[in-house]
């Protein structure tokens, strides 16, 4: 499968393709021609495909970070800078975005800024990088007082993604990701969110129908003044969650999942959302191990992380609620 995204700088392909890891040069070749190809992932991925990619991409420069949230900061950026450096990479030159959310958002901003641009391709191996974070040109590094406060928009050259190295995922991981797919879901399409209540759910398909949600999201709105705001769904309290525990307590589907559940309590008792919404998704988050009811942060700690939220505006923080199961509307000051 394809997915073609366009955007205001071209347009890139996103392939989903089982066993795609072993046409992986091909690929790669495709947009790197005769320059260099420089692999940036993490120690967890290294130790289950780094043999491989090495032994695939042949001659390519080879980094290895630490695995977590924290890795996506100026330190890792600044070392970053410095193996590129290292490399002699120029703007001819290729870096391939080998791992989850962390590797692809701090590899993506690296690349966005070094030379002031050079290309990236991105090969996501978690369920929530290949679903979310690995389309629509978002790439960032958080700071102390919250996520993604530093970043652009820089699309990549090209993403690939293996839906079979996600067998190789801990349980936990395979849950963080399925937080994503059950906001697209909520946000945008009630038929793949009742379908994953289902015993039985197609992977590979599922994570086709989150990238074209995406997809077609992104293309009406790229740099997020408008509806692609939708696809925060749960993430203003959610990023409050990650940053109050500092990063080490929950994970980012665990926040998201927490961030869902709290806004959709509020907003239904408001009147804005459609009762018995709530327990659909409590359903669903219980169902993949994301419902974690102790994960709450005191009011005057969230108003102060909510407050540095991206999404805060001089007049307040867009909120995203729902009206129902597959509806969305961006609302004001509801937290």
């Amino acid at each position: 499968m394809v997915v073609n995204v366009k955007t205001s700088k071209g347009s890139y392909k996103v392939i989903i393709k089982s066993n795609a890891l072993s046409n992986l040069y091909e690929e790669v070749k495709e947009i790197s021609g005769e320059g260099k190809i420089f692999v940036v992932t993490d120690i967890n991925v290294d130790s289950l495909y780094g043999k491989k990619i090495k032994a695939v991409l042949k001659n390519c420069f080879y980094h290895v970070l630490p695995y977590g949230e924290h890795t996506k900061s100026h330190k890792y950026l600044m070392e970053l800078y410095d193996e590129f450096l290292k490399a002699g990479l120029t703007r001819d030159d290729t870096v391939v975005a080998f791992g989850g959310g962390v590797i692809g958002d701090l590899t993506g901003f690296a690349c966005a800024t070094y030379l002031r641009g050079i290309k990236y391709i991105g090969v996501p191996t978690t369920l929530l990088s290949q679903v979310d974070s690995s389309v629509g040109g978002k790439v960032a590094i958080n700071l102390p007082y919250g996520k993604n406060l530093v970043g652009c928009f820089y699309p990549p050259s090209k993403v690939i993604i293996d839906p079979e190295v996600l067998k190789t995922l801990p349980t936990r991981v395979f849950s963080d990701g399925m937080a994503e797919v059950i906001k697209y879901g909520a946000i945008k399409d009630k038929e793949l969110f009742m379908s994953l209540f289902d015993d039985y759910i197609d992977i590979g398909s599922v994570i086709t129908k989150c990238i074209e949600i995406k997809r077609d999201i992104v293309e009406n709105d790229e740099f997020d003044k408008g509806e692609r705001m939708i696809l925060n769904f749960g993430h203003t309290y959610g990023h409050a969650v990650e940053c109050y525990y500092n990063y080490d307590k929950y994970t980012h589907g665990e926040g998201v999942a927490t961030g869902m559940l709290y806004i959709t309590d509020i907003s239904e008792k408001m009147g804005i959302t459609k009762a018995g919404t709530h327990q659909l998704i409590k359903q669903l988050c219980e169902k993949y191990n994301l419902y974690f009811p102790k994960a709450t942060v005191p009011e005057k700690d969230a108003k102060e992380i909510i407050k540095k939220d991206k999404k805060a505006t001089t007049d307040g923080i867009n909120c995203v609620v729902l009206q129902e199961i597959g509806k969305a509307v961006i609302k004001k000051e509801i937290l």
